[in-house]
């Protein structure tokens, strides 16, 4: 896509403080720095950030890796340091502070550090909305104390946010930018090795040791109910390191699967652009199938506590992001009892076979694919831009 560059809004030196706690923050960001960097050609980044961030010239006071840490447990096991990396980036930003301070994702650490910024007369910015609409509807309160102006990705955020009188602007999403809306199946399965006329079943269970044991074992129990009425289809699975890629093997031996299996080290979104139907848990995978324009099955399961521990504190819906952003239930989510190995076989084999409800569920994707392309780097850097002036002026 091609757009043309913006108007510089300034030449004044201006000072961004960006904090990025994780690799798809990381990304967002890095493309914000180019979009700012078109409109305040003296500005300069600094705060905390990744590679990306880094190669386009941002200054990370503190290696991004030491945020990025999944799972309560772990949290707890690396809270003296996290705090302590606040207190070293707090110290920074009130020492110098930047003209604005964006954070990115990473809502437990970043809106922390934006309220304690806005508090210091510091205009802040945040970046991705945490699933308040979701769960935990009155943390809202908080971040309207913490930020100047939210950032979303999705349409049915920012409307959460207007309803309660926090400055909002709808970015879009930048995966919708960068994924065609067209995809090439015939090139993915080419350069995945697959066989080009036999149908392909890509199997996300998530990233997780955890979460790999529980839903891997159940999505290829699901295939196994399958693979009598389909012993032509081929089974892909990414994973995410050489640790899950072993754990799936094992996985795979120990089920005594029968149709081939084709295990791979990153390249998710290849895989899903190879397959057929996508069984996968919930979560941003599923934003990609959609965008790749793929007919899916979710399927999820937690532990009994913990499922109705979060059960109790969901309020919407929906859990699947095509579901979400339609307003109906596009794609079958078999949850927690619902989702057997029976079930979900079931569900991928109708996707398989129904031609009519795949062109129903490519048009309905496509649709949302064109809502949330937006060019999500320009526009967030519009409304950066925009706060910036006003409080210039």
């Amino acid at each position: 896509m091609h757009h043309p560059s913006p108007a510089i809004v300034s030449d004044r030196p201006i000072t961004f403080g960006i904090v990025a706690g994780e690799a798809s923050g990381d990304i967002l960001g890095a493309g914000l720095i180019q979009a700012l960097r078109a409109r305040y050609p003296k500005a300069r980044f600094v705060g905390i950030g990744g590679e990306d961030m880094q190669a386009v010239g941002f200054h990370s006071l503190i290696p991004m890796e030491r945020l990025s840490v999944m799972g309560l447990v772990e949290v707890l096991g690396r809270i003296r340091e996290l705090f302590s990396i606040r207190a070293r980036l707090m110290e920074y930003f009130l020492a110098t502070p930047p003209d604005v301070v964006i954070g990115i994702d990473s809502p437990d650490f970043t809106l922390g550090v934006e309220r304690r910024c806005r508090e210091a007369g510091i205009p802040t910015v945040h970046y991705v909305s945490p699933s308040v609409w979701a769960w935990r509807q009155k943390r809202i309160f908080k971040i309207a104390k913490s930020v100047d102006l939210m950032l979303t990705l999705f349409p049915f955020e920012a409307r959460f946010y207007e309803d309660h009188n926090v400055p909002v602007a709808f970015v879009g999403h930048p995966l919708a930018d960068r994924i065609p809306l067209e995809p090439d199946t015939l090139a993915a399965r080419r350069a995945l090795g697959l066989i080009e006329t036999q149908p392909v079943l890509a199997i996300l269970p998530g990233s997780r040791g955890g979460e790999v044991e529980r839903l891997g074992s159940l999505f290829l129990s699901a295939a196994r109910e399958i693979q009598c009425s389909r012993p032509d289809l081929q089974l892909v699975i990414p994973c995410v390191n050489r640790d899950r890629e072993k754990q799936v093997q094992g996985l795979v031996e120990a089920l005594d699967v029968a149709l081939p299996v084709t295990v791979v080290r990153g390249r998710s979104r290849e895989v899903m652009a190879a397959a057929d139907v996508v069984l996968l848990a919930s979560g941003t995978a599923t934003l990609e199938a959609m965008l790749l324009k793929k007919p899916m099955v979710v399927g999820y399961r937690l532990s009994n506590v913990s499922y109705a521990l979060l059960s109790r504190l969901v309020k919407v819906p929906h859990v699947a992001l095509p579901n979400l952003l339609a307003r109906k239930p596009l794609v079958p989510e078999l949850l927690q009892d619902d989702a057997t190995p029976q079930s979900l076989g079931a569900a991928v084999l109708e996707r398989l076979e129904n031609d009519a409800e795949r062109a129903h569920l490519k048009e309905a994707f496509t649709d949302l694919h064109h809502q949330l392309r937006q060019n999500a780097d320009e526009r967030a850097a519009d409304a950066i831009s925009r706060l910036l002036e006003e409080r210039a002026s």
